[in-house]
C-alpha cells in the first residue's frame, strides 16, 4: 500500500509541533484522528518512526530519515503546485526587495523597467543595506546576498555567480605602473573591505597558495564606495563581475593578473521566508532576474 501526502505531512506535524494534541490543533483534526494516520503510516511502513509516552517523543532512526526526505517530497509538491499555479494568476501586491547597494545599482535598477512593464500589478519597493538584515523586522520579502551563506532558517534559491575580479584605472596604472606577478601588489595602494575580512582574501594564486590576503592602504564597507575610488585612480581593487561589467568593456576599469586568478566566483542567493500569498510574486521576480544575471554569471 502507498504513502499518501497526507500521512507525510501528519507525520512531519507531529515532529515539528512536538506531540500529537498540538499537531491535531494546528491541522483542524482530533488527536484520534492523528494518532491513527501515524500508526496507519509505520503499519504501511513496516518500522515504528517514533518511540510514544507519555510524556515525550522521539524519533526513531527510522525515524530521523524519513523525516528528512518527507519534508523534501512535501516543498517539492509545493514547489510544483505554486509553479503551475501561475499559469492561472496574475501576480499583484507589493514586493520587498532588499539587496547591499551594489547589486541594487548594477543588477537590478536596469532592468526594474522591463519588469514593471511585464508584471504591472506588483508594486515593488527597493531597499538598500550592506548588512545582513533581519528580513522579518524589516518587513522584506526576498532579500539578495552576495557571498557564501550561513546556515539560516529561511528558504535560498541559487541565482547564479559572478567572478571575482582584481582591477584597476588606466591612470592609476599610467602612474603607479602595471603589477606582472602578485607579489608586485605589495607595492601598491590596495583597496579593502572593512568586513567582513573574507572579502580581502583576494582569488590569486600564488607560492603559498591560492588566496591572497592584502593590507589595505584604504577600506570602505561598500562595494561601490570601493569601485569609484578605483574609478578615481586611487589604488587597486578586487569586485565581482556584476557591478563592473560595464566599466571593463568602456576601458574604465582594467583586468590585472589573470592568469593568476584562482576562478572563484562569488555566489548569489534570493532569500525569503515561505509564504502562499507571496510566492507567486517572489517567484516572478526570481525567475526574472535570474535571467537577466545570466549575462555576468558563471
Amino acid at each position: 500500500m502507498k504513502t499518501r501526502s497526507e500521512e507525510l505531512q501528519v507525520f512531519v506535524a507531529v515532529i515539528d509541533c512536538g506531540s500529537i494534541s498540538a499537531a491535531a490543533e494546528q491541522m483542524g483534526q482530533t488527536p484520534s484522528a492523528v494518532s491513527r494516520t501515524l500508526s496507519r503510516l509505520e503499519a504501511k511502513l513496516g518500522t515504528t518512526l517514533v518511540n510514544r509516552t507519555t510524556r515525550r517523543m522521539d524519533l526513531t532512526e527510522e525515524g530521523r530519515f524519513f523525516l528528512e526526505r518527507s519534508r523534501r517530497v512535501l516543498e517539492q509538491m509545493d514547489e510544483m503546485e505554486e509553479h503551475l499555479s501561475m499559469n492561472h494568476q496574475t501576480p499583484s501586491g507589493r514586493l520587498r526587495i532588499n539587496a547591499a547597494a551594489p547589486f541594487m545599482l548594477h543588477a537590478i535598477l536596469p532592468w526594474i523597467g522591463e519588469f514593471r512593464r511585464q508584471y504591472p500589478a506588483i508594486e515593488l519597493e527597493l531597499n538598500t543595506d550592506d548588512l545582513i538584515i533581519d528580513l522579518l523586522e524589516q518587513s522584506t520579502d526576498v532579500a539578495i546576498r552576495i557571498g557564501d551563506l550561513a546556515d539560516s532558517s529561511l528558504h535560498a534559491r541559487s541565482l547564479g555567480c559572478s567572478p571575482v575580479q582584481v582591477l584597476a584605472s588606466p591612470a592609476y596604472l599610467k602612474q603607479h605602473g602595471t603589477p606582472e606577478k602578485v607579489e608586485d601588489l605589495n607595492s601598491h595602494a590596495l583597496l579593502g573591505f572593512s568586513q567582513p575580512e573574507s572579502l580581502n582574501q583576494w582569488p590569486l594564486r600564488h607560492a603559498q597558495g591560492d588566496r591572497w590576503s592584502i593590507r589595505p592602504a584604504l577600506i570602505a564597507s561598500s562595494g561601490e564606495t570601493l569601485r569609484q575610488l578605483a574609478l578615481a585612480g586611487e589604488g587597486i581593487v578586487a569586485l565581482s563581475h556584476f557591478m563592473t561589467h560595464e566599466d571593463i568593456r568602456a576601458g574604465r576599469l582594467k583586468v590585472l593578473l589573470s592568469d593568476a586568478n584562482n576562478g572563484y566566483r562569488q555566489p548569489i542567493h534570493a532569500v525569503y521566508y515561505r509564504n502562499t500569498q507571496l510566492a507567486l510574486r517572489i517567484q516572478c521576480f526570481l525567475d526574472f532576474i535570474q535571467r537577466k544575471l545570466a549575462m555576468y554569471a558563471c
